[in-house]
């Protein structure tokens, strides 16, 4: 991996920069959590259920209220590894997918370990968290992609023929490296999806999601971050699957409004480029986040899927204040989501206060070992 880009960080920036942090995870988490209910019904049931507005909120599923899935989780993850990533520069090692493969590592002892093992010195903070210690549909290929010390890599991806949208629903929080070139942002993007989905369209898929949550978090219109992924899709593997759904999708927006059919026909059969197309879709088209959200989730394909994506990039659009109150109260791992948003934004505006030549927090280290 290259160097990142700096960022000068006044006092305005980063309070802008940490509510898109938490609008992003938690909009994602809500997205997730909307759509658990429904995953698995066809769409007339859905329909039957919900009638033509969508859920009004998040129901049930794994027997509780506002329960997340498997997306949510690793995208937690996802963050843990990147925090990890810059507390290990300070040893001269600078490997990001590296961190980042072994948080998805300690993840997938969450889905078979009863609880933490507190054994695991080097597991940190996040890996402590009771509740993520439930099997919530993980894709095969994820748990086959992080079931052993084997890393893929683009050059030598896990799962060649995967292309489903497991490697695309954790990848918001790489755009988040807001102060990294477009291009670095990408790539680290491609690498980390290479780990469990080896299909090209699913790989750049990620890649663009990380691209348009990126754009979004640096306060760009959605529609100009768009334009730049499909200029960067273009030249890369899958670029042309992934960049005519987008097409497709953007084209859509402006049909007319919003149509719930148009959002299943993108999803189609569940395939990364597709969820991402029929997400945009609904971030681009709406009023609002619930209305996009309820969009996003009401039709028989991928719904916690389309979700998680559509509730990332309204959340790195809008910041967390543009999310429905009401449904965060009920939202599974709230105030872990926050928590690791708020660390996350602090070591990406405050590292070299927290571990640097200047001396390191010992509580920070806990949190996030080196090791």
């Amino acid at each position: 991996m290259g160097t990142a880009v700096g960022t000068v960080w006044g006092r305005a920036e980063q309070q802008d920069f940490r509510s898109r942090v938490r609008g992003t995870l938690l909009g994602a988490a809500l997205g997730d959590a909307l759509g658990a209910p429904l995953a698995g019904l066809g769409a007339g049931a859905v329909r039957e259920a919900y009638g033509d507005e969508g859920p009004a909120g998040p129901g049930e599923a794994y027997g509780r209220r506002g329960a997340v899935t498997a997306h949510t989780q690793l995208s937690l993850f996802t963050v843990d590894g990147l925090i990890r990533a810059q507390v290990r520069r300070d040893t001269g090692a600078w490997h990001p997918p590296t961190d980042v493969h072994l948080a998805y590592r300690r993840w997938a002892a969450t889905q078979s370990d009863w609880g933490p093992d507190e054994r695991r010195t080097g597991d940190g903070w996040l890996a402590r968290q009771e509740w993520l210690y439930s099997r919530r549909g993980p894709e095969r290929s994820c748990l086959s992609g992080f079931g052993d010390r084997g890393m893929g890599t683009l050059e030598a991806v896990r799962n060649p023929g995967e292309r489903g949208p497991g490697a695309l629903t954790r990848s918001a929080p790489f755009g988040l490296l807001v102060g990294w070139d477009p291009g670095l942002v990408l790539q680290l993007a491609l690498e980390c999806a290479a780990q469990s989905h080896g299909h090209p369209a699913a790989r750049l898929a990620a890649g663009a999601y990380a691209l348009l949550v990126h754009g979004a978090a640096r306060g760009e219109p959605l529609e100009t971050a768009t334009g730049r992924v499909l200029a960067l899709a273009a030249e890369q593997p899958g670029g042309e699957e992934v960049g005519e759904a987008l097409r497709v999708a953007v084209h859509g927006v402006r049909q007319g409004p919003p149509d719930p059919a148009l959002v299943e026909e993108l999803a189609g059969g569940g395939g990364a480029e597709g969820v991402l197309a029929a997400a945009l879709y609904a971030a681009l088209v709406c009023e609002d986040v619930s209305q996009g959200l309820r969009l996003a989730v009401r039709h028989g394909g991928p719904s916690p899927a389309v979700g998680a994506v559509c509730g990332g990039l309204l959340g790195a659009l809008h910041g967390e204040t543009a999310l429905p109150p009401a449904w965060l109260a009920e939202l599974e791992g709230r105030a872990t989501v926050l928590e690791l948003a708020d660390d996350f934004a602090l070591e990406m505006t405050h590292g070299a206060a927290l571990h640097g030549p200047e001396g390191a927090s010992p509580g920070w280290l806990a949190r996030y070992p080196r090791a």
